[in-house]
Parts: C-alpha cells; sequence; structure tokens
C-alpha cells in the first residue's frame, strides 16, 4: 500500500446531532475525500490552540460530492466521551480544523456472495461507506476501487445499549441494505445481543460470507468466535487509542499470531486498523 497520507487544513462544512451524545461533522477538504476508502481513519485537531495538544483519530463515515460528483468532503460520526469531542460540538460551519489522513489499511474490498457488517455502540461508522460500494451505489479511492462482482446480499448488524443510542438509520436507508437492529433493553429491534443477529444470519445464509465488524472489544471477539465456529472470514477494525496516527509512537499495538504460530505486535494504525479476526490475540 502507497503510504498516501498528510496533513491537511479542512473546513467545517456542516455539524449534527444523530443520537444521545452522538454527533457528525462534515469537513470539506477534497484531496483527501478522493484518496479515503471505507475502513480507512484520519487524525483531526483544532488548527489553533495547543489544548488538546493531539489529534484524535475518527473513521470515514462516508464522502459527500459537488453537484458534478466529484468528492469534495469526508464525514465522520463520534461519541462526546472527552476534551476533543465535547469542543468539537461546538464548531461551527467555517472552522478551520487540521486533519491527518488518510490513515490505515481500511476493509478489503468484498469477495463473497453475502457481506455482513457487525457494529455495536458507535461502530457503525464505517460501514456506510463499506453497504454503499458494496451495493454498487458508489466508488472510492484513488485509483478508484473496483467491485469484482456484486454480493448477492449486504446486511448491517447493529446493537446499543437501547434505543436513544441508535445512529444513523436513515443514513442506512439504501437500497437493497438488510439492516437488523438488537438492543439491550429491547427498546428497538430484537431484545439481546447483537451476535445473536450475527447467528441467525450466517444460519440463514451458508457460508460464502464474509463478515467485517466494529465495536467494543468485548463484542468483537465474541463476533469472531461465532465466525470461527462457523467457519465464515471476519476482519475487525479494533478501536485502539492512538497518539500520533502513522506508526511513530507505537502507543497502539495489537497482538498478530505469526505464520509459525508464534505473535507479536503490530500498529493498529499502520498495519490495521482492520485485521483477519483469525490472527488476533484476543
Amino acid at each position: 500500500m502507497v503510504f498516501s497520507a498528510r496533513q491537511h487544513t479542512a473546513v467545517v462544512d456542516g455539524i449534527r446531532e444523530m443520537a444521545k451524545d452522538t454527533w457528525a461533522i462534515r469537513l470539506r477538504q477534497p484531496e483527501l475525500a478522493e484518496q479515503i476508502t471505507p475502513g480507512q481513519f484520519f487524525m483531526v485537531r483544532p488548527a489553533d490552540g495547543s489544548d488538546p495538544l493531539l489529534g484524535r483519530p475518527f473513521a470515514l463515515y462516508d464522502t459527500y460530492a459537488d453537484e458534478d460528483g466529484r468528492p469534495v468532503g469526508i464525514e465522520f460520526g463520534f461519541v462526546v466521551v472527552g476534551k476533543l469531542t465535547s469542543l468539537m460540538t461546538h464548531w461551527r460551519i467555517g472552522d478551520t480544523v487540521e486533519v491527518w489522513g488518510p490513515l490505515g489499511n481500511g476493509f478489503p474490498v468484498p469477495a463473497s456472495e453475502h457481506l455482513v457488517c457487525v457494529a455495536g455502540g458507535i461502530g457503525q461508522t464505517p460501514f456506510l461507506a463499506v453497504a454503499a460500494e458494496a451495493l454498487g451505489l458508489k466508488r472510492y479511492g484513488l485509483p478508484q476501487r473496483q467491485l469484482i462482482e456484486r454480493p448477492k446480499s449486504v446486511t448491517l448488524c447493529y446493537g446499543v445499549r437501547s434505543q436513544e443510542y441508535l445512529s444513523g438509520l436513515d443514513d442506512f436507508s439504501l437500497p437493497e441494505l438488510q439492516i437488523d437492529v438488537a438492543t439491550d433493553d429491547g427498546s428497538y429491534g430484537h431484545r439481546g445481543f447483537v451476535t445473536e443477529l450475527l447467528q441467525q444470519k450466517l444460519d440463514a445464509v451458508g457460508q460464502d460470507v464474509n463478515v467485517y465488524c466494529c465495536g467494543p472489544e468485548p463484542m468483537m471477539k465474541a463476533v469472531a468466535g461465532v465466525c470461527r465456529d462457523a467457519s465464515v472470514k471476519c476482519w475487525l477494525s479494533l478501536e485502539t487509542p492512538m497518539a500520533c496516527g502513522f506508526g511513530a509512537c507505537f502507543s497502539c499495538v495489537t497482538k498478530v499470531r505469526e505464520d509459525d504460530g508464534t505473535w507479536d505486535y503490530r500498529r493498529t494504525c499502520v498495519e490495521g486498523p482492520v485485521f483477519e479476526a483469525e490472527r488476533l490475540v484476543l
């Protein structure tokens, strides 16, 4: 993979509240929008000041285009959990920010009859672009990625604590995308864990399935176990805390199995954030 990341200046083009403590921001930055692919991420920080000093990583939600269809910006979602994300809810259209990206490897182009995306919490963020690409609705990257054959079905299994934390369901209203929702308290959709929805889907479609997953680590570990038992290929997008985003600080390492059965550390920001589940030591 060619390392094409660089520092960009971007302008806030929109901000909206998606759910409880959950927001989305649009940044106008044509060069980044043209290059980024589903599952990649970028580091964001204010253009002025030094508190916080370091940027924070955010996954691509989707790109948006001008009236001629050219990508001109990116959108990302976030949950308010700390100083920067609290400040970001007060950003206004026209504000200038710094963005470093695109970073990481992203999800592979789907290569199976069925694609199931499994999300927990804010983990649905990467899957709007993944689904749009898999359904043949959009293309990403420079050069643009090629979808060899469209999957017969694309499904999003999305789990949250309760209905008030569901974010972006309207955005996911894509033609032929199946959406299955689970809530812990039963306030919306299936009452229980999102892994139960995954198991139901795998039982229905058989083995020619790719599973892409993002969310809390315990959930991803459970998803990996379901896929292992079903002999289904699974990729996990890790949400490891990062400091630099480009591999210099080694603060985001994770254990990855080697071909000889041993394991070593790999940097989530460079070798990931997407890893084959069978290679991870969870």
